[in-house]
């Protein structure tokens, strides 16, 4: 918890077997987000990255026709990078051109953060595996930070599976 705040930090570790370089690159090209960007079932059928400290990104994730066939767009600036060891960035809800919105303008509950800030820590464990750290700050305790720890889960389920189809 942050001091003088009812807020919690989420944290997610994930031991991949999948060499650093791979996670990172997961992480970081757009031709690979799509791959895994959202929950299960879930598609990402959009992505726009530039990469550079103060580069903007834009994902793209559509939920499965049986709940609705939503499209959500999340958007954020890249603030730290440090090649395979750590990566920042903010993250909020947005319209399809980037521009963030307010959660609640889209029916998000009050708990819904209007802004994430994002730690992800690759720690290379040996020349195959990789412990991924990830931290998103400041959540208000409640069912929607219990759904984004469930969603990064099922996310990082489909990364292990998809990135780890490109090490042979």
């Amino acid at each position: 918890m942050s001091p003088n705040s009812n807020k919690q930090d989420l944290v997610i570790t994930r031991v991949l077997d999948i060499p650093v370089e791979w996670v990172w690159k997961g992480w970081t090209d757009p031709k690979l987000v799509p791959l895994w960007w959202g929950p299960a079932n879930y598609t990402s059928p959009h992505c726009e990255i530039d990469f550079r400290v103060g580069g903007k990104y834009l994902f793209c994730m559509q939920a499965p026709p049986e709940q609705g066939s939503s499209i959500y767009y999340n958007t954020g600036v890249y603030t730290t990078i440090v090649t395979e060891e750590r990566l920042e960035f903010t993250q909020s809800l947005s319209d399809a051109h980037g521009n963030p919105i307010d959660p609640a303008d889209v029916g998000m509950p009050p708990d819904f953060p209007k802004e994430v800030q994002f730690v992800i820590e690759f720690k290379a464990l040996d020349d195959a595996r990789t412990e991924l750290t990830i931290t998103e700050h400041e959540w208000e305790p409640g069912q929607m930070a219990k759904l984004a720890v469930l969603g990064m889960q099922q996310s990082l389920d489909k990364f292990a599976e998809r990135i780890g189809q490109f090490i042979v």
